[in-house]
């Protein structure tokens, strides 16, 4: 489920309908006049690009009369996290190292800028 959402997220016009759908469901006319507006793409492509995003699990459709509304399928950003996820570890080791780098370049700082006020102190002293 993971590849397919990918993929279907591989596609900017993709990417900025589920951006649109994040803010609440949407009806379908609703979607591909943003799209229209914004992009300048036809409600047929806005169509495709849905049935992709349906297909890839990343978003739901329910009949409401003659109108198709569209929201965001949470089952299938779960399984875009869970993929993420084998990622973080990668990243918090080094990210770890730099904090700590960082602080203690920051504490060397504050002693070296203490030891200078001694050495000021003791000169005006002699």
């Amino acid at each position: 489920m993971a590849d397919a959402a990918l993929e279907a997220l591989g596609d900017p016009v993709r990417r900025r309908i589920m951006e649109l759908l994040g803010a609440g469901d949407r009806p379908a006319g609703e979607v591909a006049a943003v799209m229209r507006e914004g992009l300048g793409i036809s409600q047929p492509a806005v169509s495709q690009h849905l049935k992709v995003l349906r297909e890839a699990g990343l978003v739901t459709v329910r009949a409401e009369g003659t109108r198709r509304i569209y929201g965001v399928d949470d089952a299938g950003l779960d399984a875009v996290r869970a993929w993420l996820a084998r990622f973080e570890d990668a990243f918090a080791g080094p990210l770890d190292a730099l904090e700590t780098e960082l602080a203690r370049g920051k504490r060397e700082r504050r002693l070296r800028g203490a030891g200078a006020e001694d050495l000021g102190g003791r000169r005006g002293a002699a």
